[in-house]
């Protein structure tokens, strides 16, 4: 399980480019976002910088927990 801290998080608009980016790096991908306490959780094959970076290139602030 990945877990990060994501900054910018604020509407369902937001989970959803959050989910797309990890998913667009592996489809089978479980994703979890809290927006609350600005967390995203992710059960992925996908390498955890891969993600983060994803994550940051869809406008978001993202770093390892």
């Amino acid at each position: 399980m990945l877990r990060l801290k994501v900054e910018g998080m604020g509407c369902g608009h937001c989970v959803g480019a959050v989910t797309r980016a990890v998913q667009g790096l592996d489809p089978a991908a479980a994703v979890r976002v809290d927006l609350e306490a600005g967390t995203v959780e992710a059960q992925t094959r996908a390498d955890p910088a891969a993600v983060s970076q994803a994550i940051t290139a869809a406008g978001y602030k993202a770093q390892a927990l």
